[in-house]
């Protein structure tokens, strides 16, 4: 019994080391969407001026897995009631990135059975790129000025880790390195056939719940992978939305 337990903390122990280094047949619609899946919607130029001070807000993400948009074999939608209440800072940053049509097109370049499936990098869509949507004090890790951070590619979120939200089935936290306070677009979702991903708590975000769809995100993480856990077919984005 001990050894399982050693063996879980082991495996929890690398999972959380592998998360802070990275940063055939007919289309099957599983949620039943009858729309036309047009790929891109209309963007908000620069997201928003202000922090949304509304308690929660909702954020919908439309991903296939295929080759491409056009030969995918599913299709999903998952919705996301973001916290902005308990994770202010990062609810904002995702909502803004959804506003700005950041996530539109990105993939979901690591997935991990039994883990979590963790996508969000607009830049290079390999887990190595990403920023914060906009200034929130923190610069390569580091709190300073905006005067001090001129190129926008080296904003951050600071970290809300201690905020009570935890790693449970169907949430979802920011990626981030091992650094404090380095978080910028990469997120990761949690699968509802999991328990608690306890050695994450206090270290990654968690800044909001998916309400619809879970059982997507467990679909998802099963998906056949390759090398750096990357899928064999990309999973990806093709349209992220979110409410007033």
């Amino acid at each position: 019994m001990n050894g399982i337990v050693t063996n879980k903390i082991m495996f929890g122990v690398c999972i959380l080391s592998l998360l802070m280094m990275s940063f055939a047949g007919c289309i099957s619609d599983d949620d039943d969407d009858d729309d036309k899946d047009e790929v891109l919607t209309e963007c908000v130029p620069n997201g928003q001026l202000e922090v949304y001070d509304e308690s929660t807000s909702d954020v919908t993400l439309k991903i296939y897995h295929g080759s491409s948009f056009e030969d995918a074999g599913s299709k999903y939608t998952i919705t996301i009631e973001l916290n902005h209440e308990l994770a202010p800072l990062h609810a904002d940053n995702f909502r803004t990135h959804v506003l700005d049509c950041n996530y539109d097109n990105v993939t979901f370049h690591r997935i991990i059975d039994d883990f979590m499936i963790q996508g969000g990098d607009f830049e290079n869509n390999d887990g190595t790129g990403g920023y914060a949507a906009k200034w929130y004090g923190i610069c390569n890790g580091q709190e300073t000025s905006k005067e001090n951070c001129p190129d926008p590619t080296d904003y951050n979120v600071p970290d809300e880790a201690d905020n009570g939200l935890t790693h449970l089935p169907c949430t979802i936290s920011m990626a981030k390195t091992s650094s404090p306070d380095t978080g910028g677009s990469q997120f990761f979702l949690m699968p509802d056939d999991i328990d608690q991903h306890t050695w994450l708590d206090g270290q990654h975000t968690v800044f909001g719940t998916v309400t619809s769809g879970c059982e997507h995100i467990t679909t998802i993480s099963e998906v056949e992978t390759g090398q750096n856990d990357r899928p064999v077919l990309p999973v990806v984005i093709y349209s992220a939305t979110a409410s007033d």
